[in-house]
């Protein structure tokens, strides 16, 4: 798989929109992105709650990992390489699903001077 893979199955997803996170597109929904592209070659960050994340590092340690620059974070890393890819398409559902339950984020209005 690819990210550009990625992008095409998440706008299969409910509400899901392509639009700017950090300077990269990534995928959103509500207002808030669940798939981003890491630092990390080969994996892309998905946006889980934190008390999810050591389940499927622990399931799948072949797919999905951390690097301690993301522990204690919401967030996972899925190699997009795996073998598996109905696994990175299940986290793509968990993560859509997550950020569709969460509160819409606050408008970033800058003040005038």
């Amino acid at each position: 798989m690819t990210f550009d893979d990625v992008l095409a199955y998440d706008l299969t997803l409910a509400d899901t929109i392509r639009k700017s996170h950090y300077g990269t597109l990534s995928p959103k929904t509500g207002g808030r992105a669940f798939a981003s592209v890491g630092r990390e070659p080969r994996s892309i960050v998905m946006m889980i709650d934190l008390d999810t994340v050591e389940m499927p590092k622990e399931a799948g340690p072949e797919t999905y990992w951390q690097t301690r620059n993301y522990v204690g974070w919401q967030n996972v890393l899925v190699r997009l390489d795996t073998s598996n890819p109905a696994r990175v398409c299940a986290m793509i559902n968990k993560a859509h699903g997550w950020a569709r339950t969460r509160p819409k984020p606050r408008s970033r209005t800058r003040g005038k001077a």
